[in-house]
Parts: structure tokens; C-alpha cells; sequence
């Protein structure tokens, strides 16, 4: 495992974006977002990510020259047509509009529809509450996941995110419907590690926390069983219907890679028009206080709040450097090359 400099990462993951034909501002923004991703401790969709991405753009199915297209406005909502350009970029433009038309209207929807992978979905909530705004966002994805109850893949795993700012920090959920999403059976898998608990189940239908049985599965559990089964379904839902989009079952005929064609929904939260900012700060934080003074359960000793652990993950990695699988990393120096 080798400690890499935030800087370094940065440098040679934009190195590798250019080499692909990224231009250096498009190249400049997404290598942020993969850094701050894996400096948070999202190794599975930061550095990770990068040689599918690079893979992605080579094969054609991210078009490095789509611009997100407006497709229809209706007051503090608007929908756009992401043309299947990059991501990131895409996802970037949805929330800081969605937090131009908040800030006027207090509530904002902005659709994204016919997109790629935005990554870590995390990303869009933190933006988000760093600039002082709450935000719900949600992606679906192509079949990855079983129905509860049954075998083969029908649901996407579908990312979810909550953010709320406080004064330091924020409450940020970043869950998908799964268990666990395949970027962590990957990363558990690469630290030759088990799960914490049972993931999902192997080809003979046993649950298990090998995470390599998994993989090949696909078949990996529902969070909460039949209770995430059923978000998944009506999270895909209603991303289809607040963007006019395409849900699972027609991602699934695309067939080039992960979430291309995806439909998102950005809502961000204005709370100058609630509680107010210093009321919503403040209600986050004891929030947070109370959760974190909970007595901890047996063989635990701290009890965390959501986004808790990336905030320090993002400042012990800053400071010590940000841990990187050394095939991996290899494997993006390699893309990096001149």
C-alpha cells in the first residue's frame, strides 16, 4: 500500500485524463474530484475509477465533448439532457444550478437524464453543504443488484445523498441500496480482507462476507433486505420520472458500462428560506452531538455520525497521505505516461 501526496495523485490522474483527450480544465476538475474522493477514504470511486473512466472515453461511450443541453424549465425546477458527456462535469453543473435557482426560490430540482457515472455520488452533497445548502440527491444505475427474493440482477443499486451543513463539517449520507457497493467488495477484495458482516451471497445462494464470491455473483444483498429491494425500485422510479429519463430496464440495453444513459435528480435546499442559516447549523450540529454522545455498544468505542469519518479521513490523508493500492496506483502512472 503506498501513501501518496494529495498533489501528486491529483497531477498524475490529470495526466492520465489528458492522455485519454480530456481537456486540461476538464482534466483539472475531474482529477480534483477522484483525489478528494480517495482522500475522504472513497478509494472505490476515486483512484480507483480511473483506468474504467480512461476505458470509458477510449471505447466512446463518454463523449468528452457533450455539453449539458436544457430540455425543459418550469420555475425552481429545470431538466437537462447530459448527451452522455462526462459525468462529473455533468453532475457538477446540476447542483451549482440547483443552488443558483434555491437561492431563489428556496427548493430547487434539477434533472440530469441520458448521462454517464458521476462517481462518488457523495461528491454533489458535500458541494452542496459546503456553500451552505441541504441537498437530496440520486442516481440509477443498470441492473447490478437482485430483487429481493430473487436471483438474477433487475435493480440498480441506485446512490443515494443527504447533506445538511453545519458550521464545521456536515451531516452527509452517501449509501447506495446494496449492502455494500461493488467499489467496497472490490476495495475489501484488493486488501485480501473480509466483510464486516455478510454482503450478499455466493453462485450456490449461501450469504456470505467474501466479497470475491460476490463479484461473481452478482448477486449482492439489499440494505435492509426487502426495505432497500424497495428503494432501489422507487428510486429508479422517480429518477425516470423527474428527468423524463430512462429507468434500469432500459439502461440495461445499452450495454456500455456502468450507469451510461443514467437519469439524476439534484434537489438542493436554500435555508435562508426555512430556519435560517445560524438555526440550521445549529440544529444540524446537536444533531450530530447526539448521536455522537450515544454509549457505545459492546467491542465499539466511538459511535459516528454520517460524513464524520471522511472529515477525517480528509485530514489525516491530506496531512500523511492518501493510501493507495499499489497495483492500482501503478496502473494509473502507467495511463499517465507521456
Amino acid at each position: 500500500m503506498a501513501l501518496v501526496k494529495f498533489d501528486e495523485m491529483k497531477h498524475t490522474v490529470k495526466q492520465a485524463f489528458m492522455n485519454a483527450g480530456l481537456s486540461e480544465k476538464q482534466a483539472d476538475i475531474c482529477a480534483q474530484i477522484h483525489t478528494e474522493a480517495s482522500c475522504d477514504g472513497i478509494f472505490s470511486h476515486g483512484l480507483n475509477r480511473v483506468a474504467r473512466f480512461v476505458d470509458y472515453v477510449k471505447k466512446g461511450w463518454v463523449d468528452i465533448n457533450a455539453e449539458p443541453k436544457q430540455v425543459k424549465t418550469l420555475g425552481s425546477m429545470e431538466i437537462y439532457d447530459g448527451q452522455r458527456g462526462i459525468g462529473i462535469t455533468n453532475s457538477l453543473f446540476a447542483v451549482e444550478r440547483a443552488m443558483q435557482l434555491a437561492s431563489e426560490f428556496g427548493i430547487a430540482i434539477v434533472g440530469m437524464r441520458n448521462t454517464t457515472h458521476w462517481m462518488r455520488g457523495g461528491t454533489y452533497g458535500w458541494k452542496a453543504a459546503e456553500k451552505g445548502y441541504a441537498a437530496i440527491c440520486w442516481t440509477n444505475t443498470e441492473s447490478c443488484m437482485p430483487a429481493w427474493g430473487a436471483k438474477n440482477p433487475r435493480l440498480g443499486n441506485n446512490p443515494y445523498v443527504m447533506a445538511v451543513p453545519m458550521k464545521k463539517g456536515a451531516l452527509v449520507l452517501d449509501m447506495a441500496m446494496s449492502q455494500y457497493a461493488y467499489g467496497k467488495l472490490q476495495v475489501t477484495r484488493l486488501k485480501g480482507e473480509k466483510l464486516p458482516f455478510p454482503g450478499g451471497f455466493d453462485k450456490e445462494g449461501n450469504l456470505t462476507d467474501e466479497p470475491g464470491p460476490i463479484e461473481e455473483s452478482m448477486r449482492i444483498l439489499p440494505t435492509g433486505y426487502w426495505k432497500g429491494s424497495g428503494m432501489a425500485v422507487l428510486l429508479d422510479a422517480m429518477a425516470a420520472f423527474l428527468t423524463a429519463g430512462v429507468p434500469t430496464n432500459e439502461i440495461d440495453k445499452i450495454q456500455e458500462g456502468s450507469c451510461t444513459g443514467a437519469s439524476q435528480v439534484f434537489m438542493v435546499f436554500d435555508p435562508k428560506h426555512f430556519g435560517g442559516k445560524e438555526f440550521s447549523e445549529n440544529m444540524a450540529a446537536s444533531v450530530a452531538e447526539y448521536v455522537k454522545t450515544s454509549t457505545p455498544a459492546e467491542g465499539q468505542r466511538d459511535v459516528y455520525y454520517p460524513g464524520e469519518m471522511e472529515l477525517a479521513n480528509r485530514t489525516n490523508f491530506s496531512a500523511n497521505g492518501i493510501p493507495a493500492d499499489d497495483g492500482v496506483w501503478a496502473e494509473v502512472q502507467e495511463l499517465a505516461k507521456r
